[in-house]
């Protein structure tokens, strides 16, 4: 999911977890927070880019925690001016939207 984010904007946590990645990957800078997961189920994976990391591998992070903030000049589909936001459990590629607290469904009332 790619998310308008102009460079140097602060970048959050969407779930609890520890940081498993953080360095560059082609040229970008990425961040993944891996969460936790019973024994033997495969873990989802959060992953950021392009993001300049403000936490260390291994650091547990809170929702909402600061991470890391976007890059300027990535080489990139929307030129550096948005965060990709994946989330994924092994090679599978899953919603993000996932991980954030449901909200009632939009209701559309007449005017007045």
């Amino acid at each position: 999911m790619d998310l308008a984010a102009p460079p140097g904007t602060p970048v959050r946590a969407a779930a609890g977890g520890r940081v498993s990645f953080a360095g560059a990957v082609g040229g970008r800078g990425v961040l993944v927070v891996t969460l936790d997961a019973p024994a033997g189920a495969a873990p989802r994976r959060i992953t950021y880019e392009p993001v300049r990391a403000r936490v260390a591998v291994g650091t547990a992070v809170a929702a909402g925690d600061v991470v890391g903030v976007t890059e300027a000049g990535a080489a990139s589909h929307c030129a550096g001016r948005c965060l990709h936001w994946g989330l994924l459990r092994g090679d599978d590629y899953l919603d993000p939207l996932s991980l954030l607290p449901r909200r009632p469904p939009s209701r559309l009332l007449p005017p007045g």
